[in-house]
C-alpha cells in the first residue's frame, strides 16, 4: 500500500522531524521539553485528586483508584493529543507540501511520533504507579494495546488531517468532538455505572475510544475487554479501524492534490 511504503521509505526523516517537533513545542521556555512531560502529568494528578478525594466518585470498584484511573487517563491523553496534533500537521508542515519534494502521506505520522513521546511517558508512569500497588501488568496485553492505539490513531487521522487541511474550521469541530468523546468514554467514570442498561453498555463497549482506554486499564486488573464474549469487542474494534482507514485513505488520496493550493 502506498501509505505504508511512504512511511517506511521516510522512516528516518519522520523520526527526526517527530523529535524536532516535540522539542520545538517548548523551544522558548527555560525547562524546554520537560514541560511536555510535566503538564500532562500534573493534569492527570489533579483529576485523580479531585475525583478520588473531593467528589469521591467511587468509580474504581474494588480496585485502588490510582490503579483504575491513571492507565485510562494516560491512554486518553495520548490518543487525544495525537489526533489533534496530527489533524493539523499538514498545515503545520506546509513547507514540506509547497517547497520540498516530500510525500504528504507521511506528514501526519510526524505528529503522531511527536505526541508519542509524552504518550509513552504517561504509560510508563501509569505502569509504575500500578506496580507500586502490586498490580503487575500483562506485558503482552500492554504491547497489543499500544499497537492497537497506533493503528487507530493512524486510521482516524488519515481522514481528519485531510479534511482539516481543506476546511480549517473542521479543527474546531474536531476539538469539540474530542471533548464530548472524553466525557462519553469511561475515562473518569466506570462502565459499571450503566448497570441495567445493557444496550447502552454494549454500544459504549463497541466505541474504539472505550475499547482502547478499557484495554489498557484492564492490563492491570482481572477483567479483560479484549477477549470478552469470545473477542466480540476486539473484532468490532478492528472492523471499525480498518473501515475508517480505508475511508480516510480514499479521502486523503482524492484531496491531497489540492493541499498546496489551500495552504
Amino acid at each position: 500500500m502506498e501509505f505504508i511504503k511512504s512511511v517506511w521509505k521516510n522512516k528516518r526523516l519522520i523520526w527526526q522531524l517527530g523529535k524536532n517537533d516535540f522539542k520545538n513545542r517548548f523551544a522558548n521556555t527555560s525547562l524546554g521539553a520537560i514541560w511536555g512531560f510535566l503538564q500532562p502529568f500534573i493534569f492527570m494528578l489533579t483529576y485523580a485528586i479531585v475525583f478520588q478525594f473531593i467528589l469521591k466518585t467511587g468509580s474504581s470498584g474494588n480496585n485502588p483508584y490510582a490503579v483504575w484511573f491513571f492507565p485510562g487517563m494516560a491512554m486518553w491523553q495520548w490518543i487525544n493529543d495525537a489526533i489533534m496534533s496530527s489533524s493539523n500537521s499538514i498545515r503545520t508542515y506546509s513547507y514540506l507540501v509547497k517547497k520540498v519534494v516530500f510525500n504528504v502521506d507521511a506528514i501526519p505520522v510526524i505528529s503522531i511520533v511527536s505526541s508519542s513521546f509524552v504518550g509513552v511517558f504517561l504509560i510508563i508512569i501509569a505502569i509504575g504507579i500500578c506496580i507500586v500497588y502490586r498490580y503487575v501488568p500483562n506485558v503482552l496485553l500492554v504491547f497489543y494495546t499500544i499497537f492497537a492505539t497506533f493503528c487507530f490513531i493512524i486510521a482516524m487521522t488519515r481522514f481528519t488531517s485531510a479534511i482539516t487541511t481543506i476546511v480549517p474550521d473542521f479543527s474546531n469541530l474536531l476539538g469539540i468532538s474530542m471533548q464530548l468523546f472524553f466525557w462519553f468514554t469511561p475515562v473518569i467514570w466506570n462502565l459499571a455505572m450503566l448497570e441495567g442498561h445493557n444496550t447502552i453498555t454494549k454500544i459504549m463497549q463497541c466505541m474504539p475510544f472505550t475499547y482502547l482506554v478499557t484495554s489498557f486499564r484492564e492490563c492491570f486488573i482481572d477483567e479483560n475487554i479484549v477477549f470478552a464474549n469470545h473477542g466480540l469487542y476486539t473484532i468490532v474494534f478492528w472492523v471499525i479501524t480498518i473501515i475508517l482507514f480505508l475511508w480516510g485513505n480514499s479521502i486523503f488520496k482524492r484531496t491531497k492534490k489540492d493541499f498546496a493550493d489551500v495552504l
